[in-house]
C-alpha cells in the first residue's frame, strides 16, 4: 500500500470529509471488457458498494451518497431497467439487516413514486427499520436528478408561502438547503466519479457548490478501499477556501 493511501486511512476523524458523494460509473464498460452482459457489471457493482460503505463507516464519515439510478436512466433499454429494479429489490432484501446491525441509516433520495408498489413498500420498510440509527447516513440516489431536487424544494417553499407560513423574503439559502432531499446533512465535501468520465451528470447540483472533485480512472466494480483511501488522500492535500482570497 502506498504512503498516501496509508496516511488517508489513518487520518484523524476531524480531517475527514463529512459528506462524500460517488457517481458509480463504469459497470457497463466493465462487463463489456469481459464479454458479459451489462447487468453482470451492475451485479458486480453491488460488491463495490459494500466495500465503499464499509470504508466510509470505518472512517466515521457522516454521510455517503451513491448515485444508483438517475431520472434519465429510464431511457435505457427496458431489459436493463427491469434488471436494475430487480437488483435494487434484491439488494434491499439482502443488505438492510446488515446495515441496521452496523448502526447505518439508509435513505433513498429521489422520486420513488415511479417505482412499483412492491419496491416502494420495501424502501419504506428499510428506511423505517434504520431511521433511528446514529452511525453513517447512507443515501442511495434512485430516480434522482439535481434539477428535480431543486424544483421539488422550490415547490415546497412556494406552497408554504401560498399558505401564509412564509414571506418570500424569509427564504434563505440555509432554508432552501434544508428543503432539499438531503435536508439537515452537511453539503458534499468530496465528489468521486469513477471510470475516468469528468462531469457531474445532474447529481446533487446545489449540494456540490463547493465540493472537491476527484475523477478516478477505475471502473466502478473495481473500486475498492484502496481507491477510496486514495481519493481521501488527494482531498486532504487540497486547500479549501470556499470563495475566499488566497
Amino acid at each position: 500500500m502506498s504512503e498516501s493511501v496509508t496516511s488517508a486511512a489513518n487520518t484523524p476523524v476531524g480531517q475527514m470529509p463529512k459528506h462524500v458523494a460517488i457517481i458509480m460509473d463504469g459497470n457497463g464498460r466493465w462487463a463489456k471488457e469481459k464479454g458479459k452482459l451489462r447487468l453482470v457489471g451492475h451485479k458486480n457493482g453491488v460488491q463495490a458498494v459494500r466495500k465503499a460503505v464499509t470504508f466510509a463507516a470505518k472512517q466515521q464519515i457522516q454521510s455517503l451518497t451513491l448515485y444508483a439510478f438517475s431520472s434519465e436512466n429510464w431511457a435505457r433499454p427496458a431489459s436493463e431497467v427491469s434488471g436494475l429494479m430487480d437488483l435494487f429489490m434484491l439488494a434491499l432484501n439482502r443488505e438492510v439487516s446488515k446495515l441496521h446491525k452496523n448502526n447505518i441509516k439508509l435513505q433513498i433520495l429521489g422520486d420513488v413514486s415511479q417505482f412499483n408498489r412492491t419496491l416502494q413498500k420495501k424502501i419504506a420498510e428499510a428506511e423505517a427499520l434504520t431511521a433511528k440509527n446514529s452511525g453513517l447516513i447512507l443515501n442511495i440516489a434512485a430516480n434522482y436528478g439535481g434539477h428535480w431536487d431543486i424544483v421539488q424544494a422550490s415547490q415546497k417553499l412556494a406552497r408554504r408561502v401560498q399558505q401564509g407560513e412564509l414571506e418570500p423574503e424569509m427564504i434563505t439559502a440555509a432554508l432552501f438547503q434544508q428543503t432539499l432531499v438531503t435536508e439537515q446533512q452537511a453539503p458534499v465535501d468530496l465528489l468521486i466519479r469513477t471510470s475516468g468520465e469528468q462531469r457531474i451528470s445532474n447529481f446533487l447540483l446545489w449540494q456540490l457548490a463547493y465540493a472537491e472533485l476527484y475523477f478516478s480512472p477505475v471502473l466502478w466494480p473495481d473500486f475498492d478501499e484502496r481507491e477510496f483511501a486514495q481519493a481521501i488522500a488527494v482531498f486532504q492535500q487540497r486547500e479549501r477556501r470556499f470563495g475566499a482570497a488566497d
